[in-house]
């Protein structure tokens, strides 16, 4: 940090918060200053120096002020999916979390939308689709808006479609010097640029504007299989991979599910081999794209078509605060000796403790740099393989999970493309990792322009 600290502890710097936000500022031995502090993945333990929960852009230029003039950086939080990469940094930071944005308008007849920073994507999900429109959205309804967006944004119609960052049309955002800015690309173009998958924090977003695409039903959901069956149906998916068009977007996982009640209840407690995903087009065609899976007998077959707007919730994944670990890497193929990898090591009689040993399939548009897109145009990888841990247990029970996903993504590491994804790996990286040379040089320079003196904390190395 590159601001004039005083040695005075960060919580007592931080006093002259209080009172900010109308009062929605919380401090270390506030009666709610641990339910403020605490993000939605609960593996998280830091104590920032305060919590604020600005509600407007000028309450949000009001706190940035006035943790600059205390010393003290800020990381902005929406839902906290994102936050262990700044785990055990916040202690001389202050917390904004921008949930209270929650401005949510569709203009169906520009096939828009305008999204507040605390905006979820399962309500935006479903305001969409009572236009007869749909998102670029995730696998999981209450991931914010924002922080999925600017980080990429791997969707159900992402070979189709491309990246979600790739859709923003216009971001606002207040700027380290408590300015507005509304960034297009016409206005503040090289701001926009990078904001658009940068994975630098440029400034604090308070909403995006974006293009949505007419869509009331598509075919999708899960085939599933008890996961003693991995061994024929992972090579299988590799192989029907290759030929696929872009119109299907899936992913195969051996999952580990959960006695809850929001999983269908043919699933709880079952550990399986799945293949879920969408195709775009009409019934005709995507049953001749899916024959092939079908043709494996999976031992449930939910694909149908269905409203749009219920993808959100597709993947099955965890809704509410969750204890959680993720680790993943790209990939550039899956040859016979990576699958075998695969399976040996989180496959039945690995003994793995992983809720979801995960590929996810890439490709088709996302493969192709977006003329007209962000610092993230496309990925390079035709697999992203993702490790996921999922909830309670001791510090051994959160070593074994982390050591189960180093081994699941030791074993591709030699298909590795050297690049990775940062909305889906929760360690501390290097951005020379994600953006090639020229991309990371002209992503710091915007950085050093718009926060030259280093207000805001970045939870992966952005320099």
């Amino acid at each position: 940090m590159t601001q004039q600290q005083t040695p005075t502890a960060a919580p007592d710097r931080a006093a002259g918060l209080r009172g900010l936000c109308g009062g929605s500022v919380q401090l270390p031995g506030d009666p709610a200053y641990d339910m403020a502090r605490s993000p939605w993945n609960l593996q998280m333990r830091d104590l920032p120096a305060a919590v604020a929960y600005p509600a407007f852009p000028d309450e949000v230029a009001e706190v940035l002020v006035a943790a600059a003039r205390a010393g003290l950086q800020v990381a902005a939080q929406g839902t906290g999916h994102g936050a262990p990469p700044l785990e055990g940094r916040l202690g001389d930071a202050v917390l904004l979390r921008t949930s209270a944005m929650t401005e949510l308008e569709v203009d169906a007849g520009r096939r828009s939308v305008r999204a507040g920073a605390g905006v979820l994507w399962g309500d935006l999900a479903d305001a969409a689709g009572r236009h007869g429109l749909a998102a670029r959205h995730p696998s999981s309804p209450d991931v914010g808006v924002v922080g999925y967006t600017l980080g990429g944004g791997i969707g159900w119609y992402a070979r189709a479609l491309g990246l979600q960052c790739n859709a923003v049309t216009a971001v606002e955002l207040v700027l380290a010097d408590g300015s507005f800015v509304r960034a297009t690309a016409d206005t503040d173009a090289e701001l926009f640029w990078a904001l658009r998958g940068g994975a630098a924090p440029l400034g604090v977003v308070t909403a995006l504007e974006f293009a949505l695409f007419p869509l009331e039903t598509v075919v999708a959901g899960h085939l599933s299989w008890d996961w003693t069956a991995a061994e024929r149906v992972l090579p299988a998916w590799v192989a029907w991979c290759a030929d696929a068009p872009e119109a299907a977007t899936t992913a195969f996982r051996l999952l580990d599910v959960p006695v809850d009640e929001t999983v269908p209840a043919e699933l709880r407690g079952r550990r399986i081999a799945m293949i879920d995903g969408a195709v775009l087009g009409d019934d005709a065609s995507a049953a001749e794209i899916l024959a092939p899976l079908r043709a494996l007998h999976p031992e449930f077959d939910t694909v149908a078509r269905v409203p749009a707007a219920s993808l959100v919730r597709l993947h099955l994944d965890p809704e509410g605060p969750t204890p959680a670990y993720a680790s993943s890497t790209l990939v550039s193929g899956l040859p016979d000796a990576a699958v075998a990898g695969i399976l040996d090591a989180v496959g039945p009689g690995s003994g793995t403790r992983l809720a979801a040993a995960e590929l996810r399939q890439l490709g088709g548009a996302l493969a192709r740099p977006d003329s007209d897109g962000g610092a993230l145009a496309a990925l390079d990888g035709e697999f992203l393989a993702l490790g996921l841990g999922l909830g309670g247990g001791d510090d051994e029970h959160w070593a074994r999970q982390r050591a189960d996903a180093t081994r699941f993504l030791s074993t591709v590491e030699p298909w590795a493309t050297g690049r990775q994804y940062l909305p889906m790996l929760d360690a501390r990286t290097d951005t020379r990792k994600v953006f090639p040379p020229g991309v990371h040089a002209r992503l710091s320079a915007v950085r050093r322009a718009v926060d030259p003196g280093d207000l805001f904390l970045a939870a992966h190395d952005a320099t």
